[in-house]
């Protein structure tokens, strides 16, 4: 080979590096959403940051890369879609043998979407959805996003983006803290949300699905009921305007828009009120301005519904499907079921809920995620393996008096197992 075709064989591989050390998503998607932390991951990611936590392979995955698996079968219904394939039934069951209703689940592999494989238990059960119910919040986002700008997805994202709102009391209060990364000082803090904090809608929704954070679930959930109240005029909308609207707005009024908000957009998905309802805010702060309404509850069957339709590209329409993907996609700390070592190099779509409830006068042992009363633990997730093999659970769980994460972590390594055997 000549010195010229040396030459120019090493430009090409030199270029196709510098264009892939970026490419992580969401750590790429800085640019495009302004969610600070993304800058500080791709910087760990490039070497030029050094940090001694280490991102899974998983968790590599390029903006450019995450899809919608369920294109092909937009056609079909979500229930058209979950009929029991009895094999694979016969497999999934096999794995709760000896356990008592208290675990509940559904399974479908759409690794072949044109043969998917379905199977469930328990799976009308209804349980407290904790911090899965942040998933109701994030469609109610995106539903009212599209009813302000109908006809240009790219003016629902610049809002996303330049629209910065403040935390109030509506923040107060959780245990849970949230990265705060100073791009200039190349600092990052770990704390939780105060009431002065301000932040862009899309770090505002980052901060409720990556960390899980309460006080940002509750923040959201305000900011989609006043679009909802103020329409056109969400963009502009002042700090003195929002004040004025939840002093002067009755409480009942605002309760139930509150409620509409978030729950009817699941009605229009064919998700019942049975199925998948969230009830109440996520934080003691909101209370000064909304009530409680309905309770909260979740099924298995439910919440597959959503990841169908989420997957076909059906959750208010295809392009905001694909972006509440892209926010579920985890880069930071794995837990629960999405910590199973078989899901390492997994890309994985994830949220957990848990709600425990103790009662110190029966004299047991009962403690954090562990209540005796109660102790529900729920995982969502959807797996893309490096094989292609892909598929989605909905894991709800109420065993009393013990921490479930272990029994979460060693169903996903087996039905991960079931489904890779083919």
């Amino acid at each position: 080979m000549s010195m010229k075709k040396i030459i120019v064989l090493l430009i090409v591989v030199l270029s196709a590096s510098a264009f892939t050390t970026y490419k992580y998503y969401p750590i790429d998607g800085y640019e495009r959403t302004g969610i600070k932390r993304l800058k500080r991951l791709e910087l760990i990611k490039s070497g030029e940051l050094k940090d001694a936590t280490a991102l899974p392979v998983g968790a590599l995955k390029s903006y450019s890369d995450i899809q919608l698996n369920l294109l092909s079968r937009k056609s079909d219904s979500a229930m058209g879609l979950m009929q029991v394939n009895e094999d694979f039934q016969k497999e999934i069951s096999a794995l709760f043998r000896g356990l008592d209703k208290s675990y509940s689940l559904t399974v479908l592999d759409i690794s072949d979407p044109e043969n998917v494989r379905y199977a469930e238990r328990n799976e009308t059960a209804g349980y407290q959805p904790g911090s899965v119910g942040k998933l109701a919040v994030l469609v109610g986002l995106f539903t009212q996003l599209e009813k302000i700008y109908p006809d240009s997805f790219e003016k629902r994202t610049e809002l996303l983006k330049n629209k910065s709102v403040k935390a109030g009391v509506w923040g107060l209060t959780d245990e849970h803290t949230i990265p705060i990364y100073n791009i200039e000082k190349n600092t990052l803090v770990k704390r939780q949300v105060i009431a002065s904090d301000v932040f862009s809608l899309y770090e505002w929704a980052d901060h409720m699905l990556s960390v899980s954070n309460n006080g940002a679930a509750s923040i959201v959930w305000r900011e989609v009921l006043l679009m909802a109240a103020f329409g056109e005029k969400y963009p502009d909308l002042t700090q003195e305007e929002t004040d004025t609207y939840f002093k002067e707005t009755p409480k009942k009024e605002l309760t139930d828009l509150s409620n509409d908000v978030v729950n009817l957009p699941l009605r229009d998905l064919g998700i019942t009120s049975d199925e998948w309802r969230l009830g109440s805010f996520f934080t003691r702060g909101a209370i000064t301005y909304v009530g409680d309404k309905g309770g909260s509850i979740g099924s298995p069957q439910g919440l597959m519904k959503f990841l169908v339709h989420l997957e076909q590209g059906k959750v208010v329409d295809e392009a905001s499907s694909l972006e509440m993907k892209r926010l579920m996609y985890m880069t930071d700390r794995r837990i629960r079921y999405a910590q199973s070592p078989a899901l390492k190099e997994a890309a994985v779509y994830f949220k957990s809920g848990s709600l425990y409830k103790c009662d110190r006068s029966k004299g047991e042992a009962c403690g954090k995620y562990m209540g005796n009363v109660t102790n529900f633990m729920n995982s969502v997730i959807i797996v893309e393996q490096p094989d292609n093999c892909k598929y989605m659970v909905v894991l709800m769980t109420n065993v009393l008096r013990k921490n479930s994460a272990s029994d979460h972590m060693y169903l996903a390594g087996n039905i991960d197992k079931i489904i890779r055997k083919g």
